[in-house]
């Protein structure tokens, strides 16, 4: 097994040796022993940090990294040395100019016959740029859905001073404030956050932004109310006119259905299977239902946000122990990612 790479003995592709074509890549190219110590870099690396042929084998290579990143770097790479696996991650590098840049790290693990790790091989590509455009983005786009959000309060507050000079329009405006109210929670649950303003731990799903929307309802603490099921990732997309028909049930359920009983119960069971998102809401032990003569706003608006807004179908079936309803909408349009 070799202890060094030899460029002198290196395989030829036509006259062309590794030193040549590794020095030709626009990209960083580097090489470990199997223990993970370095023994060579191609001629980009020495151009980006500007560090003295040789500085940075064996370990030296981790004082190229940003102070906050050496640990993680550290960490990540020797997972990849103990288990074999790829190594990528992103972390600043040194730049010859001083400054640190946000570099994309991967290597592969090369083997022999005997599927044993001989050599690794990897690459680092300076992606600064486009990190620093994303971060603008996601600033923009925090600052943008913050708007949005204060928007659906400022809705809300027209409505409320319209109510005032309108008094026989009282409650109606208090359905429409409810409806923006409502809207405005499931906005405010999905929409991109900064560290500091999200409202939860990790990424926003479909269960918890339903358990956030129907928080006001006493059936949900009481456990007359459940969410069940599997879970996705959800968004701003999706989460608005997801949020919005869920509103709409659970009002016409406080008022006409299971909800508007002491013993009344709702389960909402959430399936994802190949692709689609099945949302069944199942009311028992209310009082009878009677199938309405005719579809109402409430019903004309939930068939807006689920048809129109996310090309999704919504069935009810009016059954006389309870109302199901049924809504079926594709994984990919409830996120982004």
């Amino acid at each position: 097994m070799p202890t060094t790479f030899d460029q002198t003995q290196s395989p030829k592709i036509g006259q062309i040796t590794f030193r040549q074509l590794a020095d030709a890549m626009p990209q960083m190219v580097w090489s470990t022993l199997p223990d993970g110590s370095h023994d060579y870099y191609n001629a980009r690396w020495y151009e980006f940090t500007g560090a003295p042929p040789g500085s940075t084998d064996g370990e030296g290579w981790n004082d190229m990294f940003y102070p906050e990143d050496q640990e993680r770097a550290w960490g990540i790479w020797r997972h990849s040395l103990e288990t074999g696996e790829p190594y990528e991650i992103e972390y600043r590098l040194r730049h010859h100019s001083g400054e640190y840049r946000w570099t994309l790290g991967r290597a592969l693990p090369v083997r022999d016959d005997d599927g044993e790790i001989i050599r690794w091989v990897g690459t680092c590509t300076d992606i600064h740029e486009q990190k620093e455009i994303a971060s603008m983005n996601a600033v923009l786009s925090r600052e943008l859905s913050h708007r949005i959000k204060n928007i659906f309060a400022v809705i809300g507050g027209i409505i409320g001073i319209s109510a005032r000079q309108f008094p026989e329009m009282k409650d109606l405006a208090n359905q429409l404030q409810a409806r923006v109210a409502s809207l405005g929670r499931a906005h405010d649950y999905a929409r991109p956050h900064s560290e500091e303003s999200a409202p939860h731990l990790g990424s926003p799903t479909l269960k918890e932004m339903l358990r956030q929307l129907l928080q006001p309802y006493p059936a949900l603490d009481e456990g007359r109310l459940t969410i069940e099921g599997d879970d996705l990732a959800v968004d701003d997309r999706g989460a608005t006119p997801i949020g919005l028909a869920f509103h709409e049930f659970a009002t016409n359920s406080m008022k006409y259905g299971a909800l508007s009983a002491p013993e009344g119960r709702v389960a909402i069971v959430i399936v994802v299977k190949d692709g689609e998102v099945t949302i069944t809401w199942t009311e028992s032990n209310g009082p009878p239902v009677v199938a309405p003569s005719e579809s109402g706003f409430g019903t004309q608006l939930t068939e807006i946000a689920i048809d129109g807004q996310l090309g999704g179908t919504i069935t009810r079936d009016w059954a006389s122990d309870g109302l199901r309803v049924e809504v079926k909408v594709l994984a990919e349009r409830l996120s982004r990612h």
